[in-house]
């Protein structure tokens, strides 16, 4: 039987789904392919609306082998298992001769867990175990989501949180839920045989795809013990988030109130001496975190690293203790056991991550107002770990709307560990990127507006020539208005200010209800605006007349005073390099081509990116980050934009009409 071929494959796919076949979805497909047959690599930008989805999964199936596809968000998790999945599988049927299985993977704590549901939460003050169903009153929304939780045990057959509709909260989540170093094991827990996790693993073993998320990825390739499936081919979606993703999950941290949880928890199961050497050192540590002042620790301090010293000690004794010792007075004694020792492993070892001191990790102090003071710890950068661990042994596909910073891929190559683009060698990994780009026609959807009137931004420096600025282009608008902050302080100033300039706009400001809420009610009102800040950069899709105007306050470089960015700028610059091109103006650029894309996600889609910063017209750096952007039409007239902003409210209220008039006839 001859070997079906790819278009034909793809075409089956996307009539499958009812999409359109597209230029550039097709190229990624063969490139894809050819990266597959190659074992290399490939960075592929593939702008919204070209089907990316589409365009990895078809040659990925089409080549037999396993393959895990990692993505950064939720939604696009279920997209790929409830809907393009299926879809596809069913297409290619008939001309691959076999019905690829897929599953979802995720992390033990997305995962009811059998064992605390039935047994209860050890409990942190005394023997025995607290039954939160007992202790949470019926009526308290506790109660009530711990009581849905239980019914709903009955009938799920994943246990996987995401499925449970609505939602319940993450402290009604964390009395059904463990992780994975609470875990007692499915052999040793009488829940084994039904377990909700160890199901999900099974069926991850047998699937030719398997579907999982960047945290994962990071945690089967950071700790060595293998959680994901042995697979040949590995693509990484929305790949622009899988630096932070990684660096996320090889960040420690200790607080008071974290160690202060992990005596608890021991004591019970040690000798008194050994708990006393615990306590004692937490109280060393609590004492100097109450002068904790935010910002980075070049070298850590001699009062820090002795009681460092002191936990870290102490947390090694304790853990010698509960691997010797047994007390079947305890009830559920390996549950206690269990959650005990991760306690004490997790302090001891950030202890002993920052008593040891690396060169390539950074360590700094942060407050909160609600939670005090952390110790955090923090890779330098994830790039040695990336190249090691991502692309050996197989082929690695990183797709993404934006990878392309400063017109090549580069910059975020080399944040990934890879050398640049053709560079050969024994151990370079060998790769390429291709920009299959967009089948929308930016030039003539968008407009990229840069007021270059205004005064430049000073940090946290007040700018009414900004609001008033805002305000106006709101007005011509008509509403419609997505601003994008670049800090939850300046959202909240801009949503005050403008509620009693524009009161005839709605305002919706992040933080006033949840995210799903909000963009919900944006979409359904083209007058009503949102502002907020970082997830509303990269997760807002609303395409139509509802978001015509894409508004961004300032340039979102890193806080000057960001004790990890700032380090890594410094490291750059002490071997030679830019440090702020490479680490301050990369990160903006990424977060500007997020925002940016917010524009336009249909081909019917008109609107103004407008940026309120100078400096994206005057600045030197200025043209490596509108290169980065979508190729909109560029200008700096305010009236200008203006007059385009109320031509483009007209038109779409004039559809508004006729599409009312058509319903009521």
């Amino acid at each position: 039987m001859t070997k079906p071929s790819l278009p034909d494959l793809l075409h089956a796919a996307v009539s499958a789904v009812g999409g359109t076949e597209r230029p550039g979805q097709v190229a990624m497909a063969e490139a894809v392919a050819e990266a597959i047959d190659d074992n290399s690599h490939l960075l592929v930008q593939a702008g919204t609306g070209t089907g990316k989805s589409l365009g990895y999964l078809v040659p990925a199936l089409a080549q037999g082998e396993r393959v895990v596809v990692a993505t950064a968000t939720l939604a696009l998790q279920r997209q790929l298992v409830e809907r393009d999945l299926p879809r596809t599988v069913d297409a290619l049927h008939p001309q691959l001769r076999r019905r690829p299985q897929f599953a979802m993977l995720k992390g033990r704590s997305n995962y009811l867990c059998l064992h605390r549901l039935h047994e209860g939460v050890p409990q942190d003050e005394e023997d025995g175990l607290f039954d939160p169903f007992e202790a949470a009153a019926p009526t308290s929304k506790l109660g009530q989501d711990l009581l849905r939780l239980r019914d709903w045990s009955d009938e799920t057959e994943t246990g996987d949180r995401d499925d449970l509709t609505p939602g319940v909260s993450d402290k009604a989540w964390a009395q059904v839920s463990v992780s994975s170093r609470e875990c007692l094991g499915a052999s040793k827990c009488a829940y084994g045989p039904e377990c909700f996790a160890e199901a999900a693993r099974e069926r991850a073993k047998l699937a030719d795809v398997v579907v999982t998320n960047h945290a994962l990825l990071a945690i089967d390739a950071i700790e060595g013990a293998p959680v994901l499936p042995q697979h040949e081919v590995l693509i990484v979606d929305e790949a622009h988030e899988l630096v932070s993703r990684v660096t996320g999950v090889a960040t420690g941290e200790l607080t008071p109130g974290q160690v202060n949880r992990a005596v608890r928890r021991a004591a019970k199961l040690v000798d008194e001496k050994t708990a006393d050497q615990l306590q004692t050192a937490a109280e060393g540590f609590e004492r100097v975190m109450e002068l904790a002042l935010p910002g980075r620790l070049e070298e850590i301090p001699e009062d820090l690293a002795y009681a460092l010293m002191a936990l870290r000690d102490a947390a090694r004794a304790v853990i010698t203790a509960l691997g010797n010792t047994r007390d079947r007075a305890v009830q559920d004694e390996d549950a206690v056991r269990k959650q005990a020792m991760a306690s004490v492993e997790s302090v001891h070892g950030v202890a002993e991550r920052i008593t040891h001191g690396s060169e390539y990790d950074v360590v700094w102090y942060e407050r909160h107002d609600r939670f005090g003071a952390s110790l955090r710890v923090a890779p330098l950068t994830v790039s040695g770990l990336l190249r090691e661990k991502l692309f050996t042994e197989r082929s690695v596909v990183l797709a993404s709307a934006t990878l392309k910073l400063g017109g090549d891929f580069n910059g975020v190559g080399a944040s990934l560990g890879l050398a640049p683009e053709g560079t050969k060698g024994d151990d370079v990994p060998v790769w390429k990127g291709i920009d299959v780009g967009s089948p929308f026609d930016y030039p003539k959807q968008g407009i990229l507006y840069v007021a270059k009137h205004l005064s430049r931004p000073a940090r946290d420096g007040e700018r009414g020539d900004m609001l008033d600025e805002l305000t106006e282009l709101m007005q011509a608008a008509g509403g419609r208005t997505l601003g994008l902050f670049s800090s939850m302080r300046a959202a909240q100033q801009a949503a005050e200010e403008l509620r009693t300039r524009v009161p005839e706009l709605p305002i919706l400001l992040q933080g006033e209800d949840t995210l799903g809420e909000l963009i919900k009610n944006f979409a359904a009102d083209p007058k009503t605006c949102l502002f907020g800040t970082l997830s509303l950069w990269q997760g807002v899709d609303v395409p139509g007349p509802s978001c015509q105007l894409v508004v961004m306050d300032k340039i979102p470089f890193p806080r000057p005073d960001d004790p990890l960015m700032s380090a890594r700028q410094k490291a750059v610059e002490e071997s030679g390099g830019n440090g702020f091109m490479a680490v301050a103006a990369t990160h903006a650029a990424l977060l500007m081509a997020q925002g940016a894309g917010r524009l336009v996600r249909a081909t019917g889609d008109r609107g103004v990116v407008a940026v309120l910063d100078p400096r994206l017209a005057t600045a030197r750096y200025g043209s490596y980050l509108k290169a980065s952007l979508p190729d909109f039409w560029y200008t700096t007239d305010r009236n200008q934009v203006r007059k385009s902003l109320a031509a483009i409210d007209a038109a779409s209220k004039t559809a508004d009409d006729a599409a009312s008039k058509t319903a009521d006839v």
